[in-house]
């Protein structure tokens, strides 16, 4: 295979990816770490390394245009950030040291769990009433809807804090964004409606990503011509993704996409298994 064709194939595959990240909030190293290791054969490292600058376009294309639509809770997403980046830096760290097999079915793992936490039921009801720490925090904010301004409140931040920093060392590990977990901490435990949810956790994954992506940088795993078609891709489909998240119905997509992911999930679990990585 020409280089050429390589980097059409990848910048294809890369666009795909930034729009399923985009509209799941999941980030696209979900899809662009199997593309690189199970279709091209690239080491495991090179594609989480490639991969998190893939989640950190990912959340630059979508995030803007998130954050001008007035759907994001930047002061959430900042404070559970400083969870996130310690964590994301731990697992970076950890993830020098790992054997490529055993990080291989541990992506494969988060991946069936991202797969089953698309398609559980979504909270979209908003609390009337917060916790203390969220008022101490000013952390309670709003999100226009097609009915008008919603309020919101949260609850349980220390726990949305804790599940956010062990997202954190999974995103430093495997470079998939970790969104399933920060959704999961945001919309089940937070009680946070679910486009809150989503379009902060594309807020908060570039910040991570860049965390632990400098780690990969002085290990010598980000290869510039992995790494830039990648971006360009993922850009894309973010953008793409960002302006259908609030005009459609994804439930028909979150159904294929969790499909796919299931496939690519047992098939880098085998691999694994098997030591081919």
């Amino acid at each position: 295979m020409t280089i050429f064709l390589f980097s059409i194939i990848l910048l294809i595959g890369a666009y795909f990816a930034g729009l399923l990240g985009s509209l799941t909030g999941l980030g696209g190293g979900v899809i662009v770490i199997p593309l690189l290791t199970l279709v091209f054969g690239v080491d495991i490292r090179y594609a989480i390394g490639a991969a998190l600058l893939a989640s950190i376009a990912t959340s630059s294309g979508s995030a803007t245009a998130y954050v001008k639509e007035g759907i994001t809770n930047i002061r959430l997403g900042m404070f559970l950030e400083i969870a996130t980046t310690i964590g994301a830096v731990g697992g970076a760290l950890i993830a020098v040291y790992t054997p490529t097999n055993t990080i291989a079915i541990l992506f494969g793992v988060i991946l069936l769990f991202s797969a089953a936490m698309t398609l559980r039921k979504k909270n979209e009801a908003a609390l009337t009433e917060g916790s203390k720490l969220s008022y101490l925090l000013k952390l309670n904010s709003s999100y226009p809807t097609k009915e008008g301004i919603v309020q919101y409140k949260l609850k349980n931040i220390g726990g949305g804090f804790s599940i956010m920093a062990f997202a954190g060392v999974i995103s430093g590990l495997l470079g998939i964004g970790s969104g399933a977990l920060k959704v999961l901490a945001m919309d089940t435990v937070m009680r946070i409606p679910f486009k809150v949810s989503t379009t902060t956790s594309n807020f908060m994954i570039g910040v991570t990503a860049a965390a632990s992506a400098v780690v990969y940088l002085q290990r010598g795993y980000m290869d510039p011509g992995i790494a830039f078609p990648v971006i360009l891709g993922v850009l894309g489909g973010a953008i793409t993704g960002s302006k259908l998240l609030t005009r459609m119905n994804t439930r028909v997509l979150k159904i294929i996409f969790c499909t796919a992911i299931v496939f690519i999930a047992t098939e880098m679990i085998y691999n694994g298994i098997q030591h081919h990585f």
